[in-house]
């Protein structure tokens, strides 16, 4: 079996450096006490366990982690059969039929992105030319933003994730923004509807099952949960196959495993290192701790992927066989990420792309071909130049 290396995790806070305990206490950025769990099998249970609760999580006296958290009243924060309505109302917009239906979609993009990064010439900047706005068109086409409002919703959704530069009083504003133009948008679409998402949600609403500030919120979500976490998957796949150029190259004479480099760079290069808090409602055992009620658990996905007793040699890539266990990085259990088989796709058609158009693609000489974003709630990149 050919193994190499995966690429880098970069920076991480100190309380996300690895270690040999499976449960620890931690304080997170905005100074509360939460506990971290580090093993895999512990962090699917906590992720399946109905006594740790979302709905609590975003209670008053809660402990959060920082101030990048979904709105309330997001499909993202909710319980039961609650959350299990509003996912079942917009889970057939990621089936695999559906899926089908946007790799057309996806190539084009793609195609078009790598035209600008060619006749950029070497040195042109992967982020700014694919990594970003590919996600970001994907899906204002699923959902059906017009293409000249892209840019905008950019820097409405970028600001959400920013746990330092920006202020709540800022996030709220945007919101507002983004809530403003939604509601306008839903009302031409109610006038002359089209085959997107936003229109078939609309019709949801018309015949009762769905208010009108669901479908707003729902908008929102499906838009800012798909486009942050992609744009940096993309990136960070990028990464580790242009600092690890022997994996690069055998992708270019074995096409065929993509598939597993996909799960492979996804496992080990998560853009989502931790899933969102939960706060216990009663005394749960996990692991060799209890957690009392009203205490806060997060679950550190990047170690859960990379737990020796799941994976064999975790820190390398098995691009041939591929692994038997599933990875952590979309979550696990009724909040697994709705939009899994969407970013699977972009990053499966991207590295296809590249690897097509761009067999001797490298790291960009000079100093500091990438560099690291910083401030924001989940991993990536904010500059990777490249050159063939």
């Amino acid at each position: 079996m050919r193994q190499s290396t995966a690429g880098q995790l970069g920076p991480l806070p100190d309380f996300m450096q690895p270690g040999a305990e499976d449960v620890v206490r931690i304080v997170t950025p905005n100074g509360d006490d939460m506990w971290l769990v580090r093993d895999y099998a512990l962090g699917r249970s906590v992720l399946t366990d109905k006594r740790f609760s979302r709905v609590a999580a975003l209670g008053p006296e809660a402990p959060k982690f920082n101030d990048a958290q979904p709105a309330a009243d997001s499909m993202m924060s909710m319980d039961g059969s609650r959350h299990a309505r509003l996912r079942r109302l917009v889970s057939g917009a990621f089936s695999t039929g559906r899926m089908a239906s946007m790799s057309t979609l996806v190539e084009e993009l793609t195609d078009q992105h790598l035209d600008t990064i060619a006749g950029l010439g070497p040195g042109a900047d992967l982020i700014e030319n694919l990594a970003w706005p590919l996600p970001l068109s994907v899906l204002c086409s699923m959902l059906g933003i017009p293409k000249e409002d892209t840019l905008r919703f950019r820097a409405w959704v970028e600001v959400h994730f920013d746990i330092g530069a920006s202020s709540l009083r800022e996030k709220a504003r945007y919101r507002i923004e983004l809530l403003e133009y939604i509601t306008e948008l839903l009302g031409q679409k109610r006038r002359e509807p089209q085959e997107d998402l936003l229109s078939d949600l609309i019709m949801v609403h018309d015949r009762g099952d769905l208010t009108m500030n669901e479908l707003l919120t729902l908008g929102l979500t499906l838009l800012m949960a798909g486009y942050e976490t992609t744009s940096g998957q993309i990136g960070l796949a990028a990464l580790s196959l242009l600092t690890d150029r022997s994996v690069y190259k055998e992708l270019t004479e074995h096409p065929d495993r993509v598939g597993n480099a996909v799960e492979e760079l996804i496992r080990l290069n998560p853009a989502t290192p931790l899933a969102f808090p939960r706060v216990a409602t009663e005394p749960v055992q996990v692991g060799d701790v209890t957690v009392q009620p009203g205490e806060g658990v997060m679950v550190a996905l990047v170690h859960g992927n990379r737990d020796a007793d799941v994976f064999a040699e975790p820190e390398s890539m098995n691009i041939v066989t591929g692994r038997d266990a599933s990875h952590l990085t979309f979550g696990h259990g009724v909040h697994r990420c709705l939009g899994a088989p969407l970013a699977r796709l972009q990053v499966r058609i991207v590295l296809e792309r590249l690897l097509q158009r761009f067999p001797t693609l490298r790291l960009a000489d000079g100093d500091s071909p990438f560099l690291w974003k910083e401030g924001l709630a989940t991993r990536g990149l904010a500059q990777l130049r490249v050159a063939w």
